[in-house]
C-alpha cells in the first residue's frame, strides 16, 4: 500500500510529506483548494507524461517520492524490476522518485537506482488504481475485463496457457518442417540432377593435387626429353661411360694388390662406379616420371577442367566436391522420409489443439456462469447508488479461431444501459462521470476483487449526489477498504464521516504567494470539517451536531 508521500515544488504545493495508513482514508477540502495536484504529483511516480507546467513558478525542479509497503512485493512488480536488474530487498518499501525540469525533461528512481519512465507505467497498475470522472483505464478499460472475471469465477487460466504453449510449439514445428519439405521439393529435379552428374565425375578428395603434379611433370619431360635421350646412350650399351669405367675396375681388380696406389685407385674407382649406377638409376626413375605421353596429358588436363567448373558450380573448392555430393544425398534422403515426419507432427499437433480445446471450453463454461452471477451481484448493488433504472451485462462472446490465444477462445465486456429501454453500450461510453464512478464501485464491490492494486483512489466518486446515495456510497467504499487502502477525494459529508483516516486540503496566501497545504485531521479536526461540508461557509451549531450524528452512526 501507499505509505508515504512527499512532494516538492509541484504548482501550489511548496512542501508537503503525507503518511498514509490502510483502510479507508478521506480527502476533503474547498473546491479549488488542490485536490487534483496531489493526483497529478502521484501520477508523476506512477509514469504519467512530465509537464514541466507542474514545476512551482520561480522553482528551477519539482519532484515527488512515493513509498510502498508490502508484506511481499506483488508478483507483477517484481517481475518487471527482475527484467530490468533494479534490487528490492525483501523488507524493504519500494520507494519511487521523479523529478521533473523547468526547462522540460524528467529523471525517474526506483530505490535510488535509475529507471525509464516506461517501467514505472508498467508496474503503475498494480500499485495504484484510480477511478475518477474521465476514468479511461481500470475497470473501463475492455482489455482487463477477461481477467477480472477469471479472477471472480476462479479460472484456471494457467491450464489453458500452458495448452496454449504446447499447441503454439507444435504447430510452429508443423509449419518449419512443412516449409522445409515444400523448399526441398521445390529443389528436388535439380538436387538430383547434380548429384547424377557428381556420380558421373566421381570425384575423390586430393585428387586435384595429384592431377596437377603429374600435369606438371609431364609438361617439364616435354622440355628435357632429348637431353634426358642423349644421357640415356652415355650409359647404355657396351661403349657406354659406365660400361668403360665397369671394365677398366676389373682389369685395375686383376693387379691391384702389387702396390698400395694401385689398391688405393682401385677403391677410388668403386666408388666412380657405384656413384655411376646410382646416377644411372636416378635417370632411369626420372625419365620415366617426365616421360611425355600426349593422350595421358590430354585425359589429365580435361579431368582437372571437369573437377574445377563443377567445383565453380557449387561453389567450393575441389577437395569439397565429394562432401557436397554426400550432403546433397543426405537431402534427397530427407525429402523422402519427410512425409512419415510431417505425419508424426501433424498428430502431434492435433493431440495438442484438442487439448487445448477441451480446456478452453471448460474454461468458456464457467466463464459463463460467472458472468451471469456477476450481473445479479451487480445489480444488487445499483438501486442503493441511485442507479436502479440501470442494467449491467457481462457479455462472454466466442472468438473466431485465429484470435485464440493463452487466455482461451473468449473475448469478455462489461456493457451497461442506463436507462429503461436503452441499449447495452460499453462503460467508457456513459455520458455521466458521477453515473461511471458509481457503476465501477458497483462492480469492485460485487467483485469483491482480490489480486488488484494495492491501493485504490476514487475522485470525486458522490459528485452530483447526496443524502442516501452519498451514505451508500461511504458504507460501500468502507467496505471495499477493510481489506486493504482506499483513498476517496470527497465533497459528500457522508462519506467523508465512514473514513478511518481524514486529510483536509486548504489554500492560503501570503501577498503574491499562494499555497497548498494537507493536515491530517484528528476528532475534533474531523468534526468541524464535515460540519463546513454540510453548512458551507459559515458553519453552525446545528450542522456540528449534524456532523456529530455522522461520525456516531459510523
Amino acid at each position: 500500500m501507499l505509505s508515504q508521500l512527499s512532494i516538492r515544488n509541484i504548482v501550489l504545493i511548496e512542501s508537503l510529506d503525507l503518511a498514509f495508513g490502510p483502510g479507508l482514508g478521506v480527502l476533503t477540502g474547498e473546491t479549488g483548494a488542490g485536490k487534483s495536484i496531489l493526483l497529478d504529483a502521484l501520477g508523476l511516480v506512477l509514469g504519467n507524461r512530465a509537464d514541466s507546467a507542474l514545476v512551482r513558478a520561480g522553482e528551477a525542479q519539482a519532484g515527488v517520492t512515493a513509498s510502498f509497503e508490502f508484506a511481499t512485493l506483488p508478483h507483477a512488480v517484481a517481475a518487471v524490476l527482475s527484467d530490468a536488474e533494479v534490487v528490492v530487498e525483501a523488507g524493504e518499501p519500494l520507494m519511487i522518485r521523479r523529478s521533473l525540469k523547468a526547462d522540460g525533461g524528467s529523471r525517474a528512481f526506483v530505490n535510488d537506482q535509475p529507471v525509464g519512465v516506461a517501467l514505472l507505467r508498467e508496474i503503475a497498475p498494480a500499485l495504484v488504481e484510480l477511478h475518477g470522472q474521465h476514468d479511461d483505464r481500470g475497470l473501463v478499460n475492455p482489455r482487463g475485463h477477461r481477467a477480472l472475471l477469471d479472477r471472480y469465477a476462479g479460472t484456471d487460466v494457467e491450464g489453458v496457457a500452458q495448452a496454449w504453449d504446447t499447441w503454439r510449439m507444435a504447430r510452429e514445428k508443423l509449419d518449419i518442417a512443412c516449409a522445409g519439405i515444400e523448399q526441398a521439393k521445390a529443389e528436388q529435379d535439380l538436387l538430383a540432377a547434380h548429384l547424377a552428374e557428381l556420380d558421373a565425375l566421381e570425384p575423390v578428395e586430393g585428387e586435384e593435387e595429384g592431377l596437377a603434379g603429374a600435369r606438371a611433370d609431364m609438361q617439364k619431360g616435354e622440355k628435357v626429353a632429348g637431353d634426358l635421350e642423349e644421357l640415356r646412350h652415355l650409359w647404355d650399351g657396351s661403349d657406354s661411360a659406365l660400361a668403360t669405367l665397369r671394365s677398366a675396375a676389373r682389369r685395375l681388380d686383376r693387379i691391384a694388390s702389387e702396390h698400395p696406389l694401385l689398391a688405393e685407385a682401385l677403391e677410388a674407382l668403386d666408388r666412380a662406379v657405384i656413384e655411376a649406377g646410382e646416377a644411372e638409376d636416378r635417370l632411369a626413375r626420372a625419365a620415366e616420371a617426365l616421360a611425355h605421353d600426349p593422350a595421358e596429358l590430354d585425359r589429365i588436363e580435361r579431368r582437372l577442367f571437369e573437377l574445377r567448373a563443377l567445383a565453380r558450380k557449387h561453389n567450393c573448392q575441389v577437395d569439397d566436391l565429394p562432401e557436397t555430393m554426400r550432403g546433397i544425398r543426405s537431402a534427397l534422403d530427407a525429402i523422402e522420409g519427410g512425409e512419415a515426419e510431417i505425419s508424426s507432427l501433424m498428430e502431434s499437433e492435433r493431440v495438442a489443439h484438442e487439448i487445448y480445446r477441451a480446456r478452453a471450453e471448460v474454461v468458456h463454461a464457467n466463464r459463463v456462469t460467472a458472468a451471469l452471477r456477476l450481473d445479479e451481484a451487480v445489480a444488487g448493488e445499483l438501486a442503493p447508488l441511485k442507479l436502479d433504472a440501470a442494467r449491467f451485462r457481462t457479455v462472454v462472446t466466442e472468438l473466431p479461431e485465429e484470435r485464440w490465444g493463452a487466455h482461451g477462445i473468449d473475448n469478455v465486456e462489461f456493457l451497461i444501459a442506463t436507462n429503461p429501454g436503452a441499449d447495452f453500450a460499453p462503460l467508457a461510453k456513459i455520458a455521466s462521470g458521477g453515473e461511471l464512478s458509481r457503476f465501477i464501485l458497483a462492480l469492485k464491490v460485487a467483485l469483491a476483487e482480490q489480486g488488484g492494486a494495492a491501493t485504490v483512489i476514487f475522485d470525486e466518486i458522490d459528485r452530483g449526489v447526496g443524502g442516501a446515495v452519498a451514505s451508500a456510497i461511504g458504507e460501500r467504499l468502507a467496505r471495499l477498504a477493510s481489506g486493504g487502502q482506499l483513498l476517496a477525494v470527497t465533497h459528500s459529508p457522508q462519506v467523508a464521516a465512514r473514513g478511518g483516516t481524514h486529510y483536509m486540503i486548504a489554500k492560503s496566501s501570503e501577498g503574491t504567494v499562494t499555497r497548498t497545504s494537507v493536515m491530517l485531521l484528528d476528532s475534533a479536526g474531523r468534526k468541524e470539517e464535515i460540519a463546513r461540508m454540510l453548512s458551507g461557509a459559515e458553519i453552525t451549531d446545528e450542522a456540528r451536531a449534524q456532523a456529530d450524528r455522522l461520525l456516531e452512526g459510523t
